[in-house]
């Protein structure tokens, strides 16, 4: 088991658009475990490839005790007006705001098989998926709020021990 340590908020690894996988190899393999592993203490409901260190599209999840992941997940649809919906980030302890959600999503990707795989859900599930996709797309959730909030989410980042 290799819980990965998260990459925080400044490490320029989580704000570059991550690279498509191409082939299955032992690597991603490797790097699906380790998103695996790295997403299962309780707390966490995703952990990007980016977040990790890789600049790889792969996520995985941990909704309400179901965990997976996704190769090369595309967010194909939402549903639903944007909610502010609670949230934080791993790579940004210690910060939650309202970041503006659909309250539904669905993502198409593939697995290591290289078969299409789609995750779909409403909710924290929904959230999740937002969450992650947008970690590939090198942005963060910071990036998701009104601009008086970015600014003391800013304000939190600097004043924080780990920053």
């Amino acid at each position: 088991m290799t819980v990965r340590s998260i990459r925080l908020f400044g490490d320029p690894v989580l704000r570059a658009v991550s690279a498509p996988i191409t082939d299955i190899d032992d690597g991603v393999r490797a790097l699906v475990r380790d998103l695996l592993d790295t997403v299962e203490p309780p707390g966490r409901a995703g952990v990007a490839a980016p977040q990790i260190g890789v600049g790889l599209r792969a996520f995985s999840y941990n909704i309400d005790g179901d965990i997976g992941y996704i190769l090369n997940p595309v967010l194909v649809e939402t549903a639903g007006d944007p909610v502010p919906t609670g949230e934080g980030c791993l790579s940004i302890p210690g910060v939650w705001h309202d970041a503006l959600r659909h309250p539904y999503a669905k993502v198409v990707g593939i697995d290591l098989d290289g078969d299409e795989l789609v995750l779909e859900g409403e909710g924290l599930m929904a959230q999740a998926l937002q969450h992650e996709t947008d970690h590939l797309d090198g942005m963060l959730f910071l990036q998701r709020l009104p601009a008086d909030a970015r600014r003391e989410a800013m304000r939190q980042i600097r004043e924080s021990s780990w920053f």
